[in-house]
């Protein structure tokens, strides 16, 4: 679940996911901000798994220069977007951001928050604009870290729609952000049905 709000210059996500993976349950809260040109300048994640906590904080200054938990972190220097291994939201921002005509394709770099201990690397992702379905937009992905390409769909409110054997964004009472307008001013994102390893 994640809730969102317009600020003065730019967004601000607060969500949560919860999964279970064997016989471990974990719960990841986030609070992400972006500004007006979908760059991330601040992820806080919190995980749980049982009763053990931990969690992390990265800024970001817009111009790819990082800081995790206050020290400088020059091996994820140009990338622009974070990137939660819990949640698919994050790969709303650098669709945004890099606002692509049909048949562009872009390398979006990540700075990348995995589960496994909140440990932040550097993700190689790749974007590549596909026509559009009658529902919004659609995109090939690439992260080759992980051998993952896939087409990921987004509704035309912005959100993603489907992300193969990963996420389904699913709708409560039919309702959904407002179509056509960048992701709303304030409601709440229904829960995706989920392989246990992202939701939005």
């Amino acid at each position: 679940m994640t809730y969102f709000v317009r600020q003065e210059d730019g967004w601000l996500f607060n969500g949560s996911t919860e999964a279970t993976e064997g016989d471990a349950t974990w719960q990841v809260s986030y609070q992400l901000i972006v500004d007006s040109a979908w760059r991330t300048r601040r992820a806080s994640v919190n995980l749980r798994v049982g009763d053990t906590a931990s969690s992390v904080v990265i800024t970001g200054d817009g111009a790819g220069h990082w800081q995790v938990d206050g020290t400088d972190a020059p091996h994820l220097t140009g990338c622009l977007d974070v990137d939660l291994e819990s949640s698919v939201l994050t790969n709303v921002f650098p669709v945004h951001r890099l606002a692509m005509a049909v048949g562009e394709s872009a390398d979006a770099p990540a700075v990348y928050v995995r589960v496994a201990e909140l440990a932040v690397g550097r993700l190689t992702q790749r974007y590549t604009r596909l026509p559009d379905d009658d529902v919004g937009q659609r995109y090939d992905y690439e992260a080759p870290a992980f051998d993952v390409r896939c087409v990921v769909s987004y509704e035309k409110s912005g959100f993603v729609r489907a992300y193969p054997e990963i996420a389904l964004r699913v709708r409560l009472g039919g309702e959904t952000a407002r179509s056509g307008y960048p992701l709303g001013d304030a409601a709440p994102v229904a829960p995706s049905h989920t392989s246990g390893r992202h939701a939005v």
